[in-house]
């Protein structure tokens, strides 16, 4: 079982698989909302996660038409990427908030076009200008 929680301990949740999918994204409103170069993203399948705390503490905002960002609203953590419509059964989650070992690492850079001009990508991950779909 994996598990995860926002920074105060306010949210916590439970994931029964591994997860899939981890990437970097460099979008301009991955790195607003994360205060960072860019936010790490990890695809769950809804069927395998679980709120065990904190649910009613989650805030959310639509960052676009098709995006819901969803936060701690006690300690303003990043929790979740929803997609309306690319992922109807799985969801983003922020890398971050996971307690122990994921599982998996970043395979890849994604929207690299809009990224920091002052943050230089330097591994190996392989990087696209756009967001790539799931591989």
């Amino acid at each position: 079982m994996i598990t995860g929680s926002c920074l105060c301990g306010a949210i916590r949740y439970e994931i029964a698989n591994p997860l899939q999918f981890a990437r970097n994204c460099h979008c301009s409103m991955c790195r607003k909302v994360t205060g960072a170069a860019f936010a790490t993203w990890a695809y769950v399948e809804v069927s395998n996660f679980r709120w065990v705390q904190g649910e009613e503490q989650l805030g959310q905002y639509q960052s676009s038409p098709e995006v819901t960002r969803t936060f701690c609203k006690v300690c303003g953590s990043t929790m979740q990427y929803v997609a309306k419509q690319a992922y109807q059964d799985a969801f983003g989650l922020a890398l971050g908030t996971i307690d122990g070992d994921p599982g998996c690492k970043p395979m890849r850079h994604v929207m690299v076009g809009s990224k920091a001009s002052w943050f230089e990508i330097t591994d190996h991950l392989p990087q696209s200008q756009e967001a790539a779909p799931s591989e």
